[in-house]
């Protein structure tokens, strides 16, 4: 029994597909010599492939049985040996791989290799908590890889996957397949006080960026918390594709609660995908010249233009042509957004 032990201990330490493939090999042997031992029993080779199967997985349908002594002597020698033996270490090999890969991708070590999918680097969990409930409730089939120092995601969903390591390592950033994402969003580390730092950081984050959009010639949209307003320029230089100030952004909009009552109410709205009337972005109908066209038909349909997506002026540049790929953005319900979409 101890050299049984023995073996089936050190066939454990064989990589899975060695093992498959050594019973493999013992299943079509064992075939051949159950049919070599009773060929009227079994006069197809399938008949004894099938047996085999049956006979080492336990299952034992008795369609066929081997009839001689010398065939049942045999068959439990298989049975023993590989049927009990052999494939609880298979299953033994599979769950230990299961486990393995659960423990990888819970601690952030796999690569991501899908497509289409929106990285979120840094921020507090509540923060990130927060963009991952409206990206998602945004875009139903959408994955997100979120990339942090930590051991384990800061945000658990089925559609996440987590990156552990640093975010200005090129390394990581293409583990998280950053060349075949829609976008990379770098939040302000909340854990770093002074503004100059965080900002520093963040820099630091979208230069890596760019630099990997230069070396492999991919265009990766990217957007940065800012904490100061004076920094733009620093991350303009960088080729960020868009910045949000995080606290000037809340200053403003206080004042603008204080100076007009309600006001917040309005921006909640812009901000959050899960109210009644949100923006959306169209793309421009074949049909539309002028921006006056677009809003008027557009106002029929129950949405308001108010942005080509640089600026607010739709309204002064009424009649100006359009531009092929311009980048409208409405306001309306989801309804109305699938109605002007389809």
């Amino acid at each position: 029994m101890w050299i049984l032990q023995r073996l089936f201990s050190k066939l454990m330490k064989i990589s899975l597909w060695k093992i498959v493939l050594i019973v493999v090999s013992v299943i079509l042997l064992s075939s051949l010599i159950i049919k070599t031992l009773e060929p009227e029993t079994f006069p197809r080779y399938l008949d004894a492939v099938w047996w085999t199967m049956t006979t080492v997985v336990t299952v034992g349908y008795g369609d066929y049985s081997p009839s001689s002594d010398l065939g049942r002597i045999f068959t439990m020698l298989l049975l023993y040996t590989i049927g009990i033996g052999a494939m609880g270490i298979i299953i033994g090999k599979i769950f230990e791989g299961l486990t393995a890969y659960k423990k990888m991708k819970e601690e952030g070590k796999l690569a991501y290799k899908g497509k289409n999918h929106y990285i979120l680097i840094g921020s507090s969990r509540d923060k990130l908590q927060n963009v991952v409930d409206e990206i998602l409730h945004s875009n139903k089939t959408c994955d997100i890889v979120i990339i942090d120092h930590s051991n384990e995601s800061p945000v658990q969903h089925d559609r996440i996957h987590f990156v552990s390591g640093n975010p200005a390592e090129e390394e990581i950033l293409l583990q998280a397949n950053i060349l075949e994402s829609q976008s990379v969003a770098v939040f302000t580390d909340d854990k770093i006080e002074l503004p100059e730092y965080a900002d520093g950081k963040t820099l630091l984050i979208v230069s890596r960026v760019e630099h990997i959009s230069k070396q492999y010639t991919k265009n990766i949209y990217t957007i940065a918390e800012i904490m100061k307003e004076k920094h733009i320029a620093l991350f303009e230089h960088a080729n960020v594709d868009e910045f949000i100030l995080s606290n000037e952004s809340v200053s403003k909009l206080m004042a603008q609660a204080a100076i007009y009552p309600g006001s917040s109410r309005l921006f909640k709205q812009l901000l959050s995908n899960t109210e009644g009337e949100n923006l959306y972005e169209i793309k421009k109908k074949p049909h539309w010249t002028t921006y006056k066209e677009a809003a008027m038909e557009l106002f029929d349909l129950g949405a308001t233009l108010i942005s080509d997506g640089h600026s607010l002026d739709v309204a002064r540049k009424h009649n100006a042509r359009i531009p092929e790929d311009a980048k409208l953005f409405v306001i309306c319900d989801e309804d109305t957004f699938k109605k002007i979409s389809s």
